[in-house]
């Protein structure tokens, strides 16, 4: 397992820094190929710019850290004796005087514990760079995400076909997960969005069970199969029964906008670039007003990751880069609604390949 750390000795090195320290979490589980649940008890893994790496590990999950073939000093502790002295242990053992963290995983007790087994130790946030090596994924990766992708896609399908007025989004949401795991899903990459009417137009919506579908509603289903450690998520939105004209305008502004963030996106453009091709084709719509987010943001093992498809993101795009086109417009008012279009997509070296297949077109149901 040694060479595994080669990359996060780079960062440590990199840094200044004497060791990057890991905890249960995304980098975690791509680099062993296996989580643990993050709870009370710190589980945190040292790989040093040189020498054995070592952890320290709850008693209880002895055994299943043993899966990981983990080739470094173990420290466990007991709930009964706490962990102030599994943790000093460690500090005797690898007396390092800096180390890099993942500034958006570790928890502020697992921080002051190592500040305290460490005296004077230098902490540095090195989210971006340990969360980095993950950015460009593996065939292996994006097979996955395929696979999640299109377990979702059938899951929607079924929703699709059953939806209709007087259904409530709550009946709707339960039907969509249920659907999910019926068609392979390890678990929900994220909490479902079901949203009709007004509701729609809040981008982070929670389904309501006191209300039910109506005929003109606009129905924004945002969702997605976690399988095999990777995420999928998608956005669409259909009409019940029939669509206004506004509806209409506004659906056909937000596609626009979605195509240009494919046509935009390539190897060697930025972030910023994806973004502002998109979010200018927002601006010059008759809904300019209704914008509220940004582009999109990176899949993977977590649903939202780097890169971040803002402008002033100047990030350069490479191949195997997987991330999010999803532009939208919402009105918020007692009679509003919302249109969002979320694909999936990975870089390539001409271009990029939508990993979303699902129609795009505007959609009428029920």
């Amino acid at each position: 397992m040694t060479e595994c750390f080669a990359a996060h000795r780079r960062v440590a090195r990199d840094l200044g820094v004497d060791a990057v320290a890991l905890v249960p979490g995304s980098n975690f589980e791509r680099l062993f190929k296996k989580g643990f649940h993050t709870n009370e008890r710190p589980l945190v893994v040292l790989i040093p710019v040189e020498g054995a790496p070592a952890a320290l590990v709850p008693n209880l999950e002895l055994a299943s850290f043993a899966l990981i073939s983990f080739d470094g000093e173990v420290f466990d502790w007991y709930d009964q004796t706490g962990y102030a002295d599994a943790f000093a242990a460690l500090a005797a053992h690898m007396p390092i005087r800096s180390v890099a963290v993942e500034g958006q995983v570790m928890r502020v007790f697992v921080h002051h514990a190592m500040a305290t087994a460490w005296v004077g130790l230098r902490i540095v946030d090195a989210e971006r760079q340990i969360s980095g090596l993950r950015l460009c994924k593996s065939l292996e990766e994006i097979a996955a995400l395929e696979e999640a992708i299109r377990i979702s896609e059938v899951a929607l399908e079924d929703v699709l076909a059953e939806v209709k007025p007087g259904l409530t989004e709550a009946e709707v949401e339960r039907r969509l997960i249920s659907s999910l795991f019926t068609r392979g899903a390890d678990e929900q990459a994220f909490g479902a969005i079901v949203a009709a009417g007004e509701n729609s137009a809040r981008p982070h919506a929670t389904a309501r069970a006191d209300y039910r579908i109506r005929t003109g509603d606009a129905l924004l289903l945002d969702f997605g199969a976690r399988k095999s450690g990777l995420c999928a998520d998608i956005t669409r939105t259909v009409f019940i029964g029939h669509a206004t004209d506004e509806a209409q305008a506004v659906y056909e502004a937000v596609l626009k906008a979605n195509v240009a963030g494919h046509a935009a996106t390539r190897s060697g453009a930025t972030a910023h670039d994806v973004d502002d091709a998109v979010i200018s084709v927002l601006e010059a719509s008759p809904f300019a007003d209704r914008i509220r987010t940004k582009t999109g943001h990176g899949l993977g093992r977590d649903v939202h990751e780097a890169p971040y498809i803002m402008r002033g993101n100047h990030q350069v795009l490479e191949p195997g880069m997987v991330f999010t086109i999803e532009p939208g417009l919402y009105r918020v008012a007692a009679d509003g609604f919302g249109v969002r279009i979320e694909d999936d997509v990975v870089v390539t070296d001409t271009g990029c390949r939508s990993l979303t297949t699902s129609p795009k077109t505007l959609r009428i149901v029920g």
